[in-house]
C-alpha cells in the first residue's frame, strides 16, 4: 500500500504543476467566473482541494502513529467550510499548493505499512465521530484530489485549454524483464 501511495503522492505533484501551468494564462475574470461546477470557478475549485486536503491532513496528525512530515500541517488553521476561498489571489494560491503538495510527499515516504494497517479516529466537520482504516483514508485523499482535477480539467477543456495526458498511467515507471 505505501509505494502505491508514493506513486500517487508523485502523481498529484505532477497533475498539480501542470493544472497550475494551464490555469496559469487565465485572467482573473477567467479563474473566478462561475462555470456551474460543484465548487462554482476553477479558483473554488482549487481552493477546495486545498481545503479536503489541510482538512484530512489535519485529521491524520491525529493518528497514533506520528508522522514527522504532517508537522507543517498541524498548525494550520483548519477551514471551517469545505467552500472556503483560502486564497483569491492565483500565486499565492499556486505556492500553497506547491508547499502542500511537498508534505504529501514527505508524508507519503514517511508514512509506514503498520500505520496504514491501524485505524485512525476522527471527527468530521459535523463533529460526528468515525473509526476506518488509515490506509484507506490516504486513498481517498487521493482520489479526492484525482475527482476534481477532473472536474477543472473538464471546465478547461469547454474554454479550449487541453491538459493532454491526464492518466496516472503516465507516472508508472515501465518494467522491463
Amino acid at each position: 500500500m505505501k509505494a502505491n501511495f508514493e506513486l500517487m503522492a508523485d502523481y498529484n505533484r505532477w497533475m498539480n504543476e501542470r493544472l497550475y501551468e494551464a490555469v496559469s494564462g487565465l485572467s482573473v475574470t477567467e479563474l473566478h467566473q462561475d462555470r456551474g461546477a460543484f465548487f462554482g470557478s476553477i479558483m473554488g475549485s482549487l481552493n477546495h482541494i486545498l481545503v479536503a486536503d489541510i482538512i484530512w491532513l489535519k485529521r491524520y496528525t491525529k493518528h497514533s502513529y506520528h508522522v514527522e512530515a504532517l508537522n507543517a500541517v498541524a498548525t494550520m488553521p483548519l477551514p471551517t467550510k469545505l467552500d472556503a476561498m483560502l486564497y483569491e489571489d492565483f500565486v499565492a494560491l499556486r505556492q500553497a499548493r506547491a508547499e502542500m503538495d511537498k508534505v504529501i510527499i514527505e508524508f507519503a515516504n514517511e508514512v509506514t505499512e503498520e500505520a496504514l494497517a491501524a485505524d485512525l479516529h476522527y471527527k468530521n466537520t459535523q463533529g460526528k465521530t468515525f473509526s476506518r482504516k488509515f490506509g484507506f483514508l490516504v486513498h481517498h485523499l487521493f482520489n479526492h484530489q484525482t475527482h476534481h482535477r477532473g472536474q477543472i480539467t473538464t471546465l478547461l477543456s469547454q474554454i479550449g485549454i487541453d491538459m493532454g495526458e491526464t492518466d496516472l498511467l503516465a507516472r508508472i515507471p515501465i518494467s522491463f524483464g
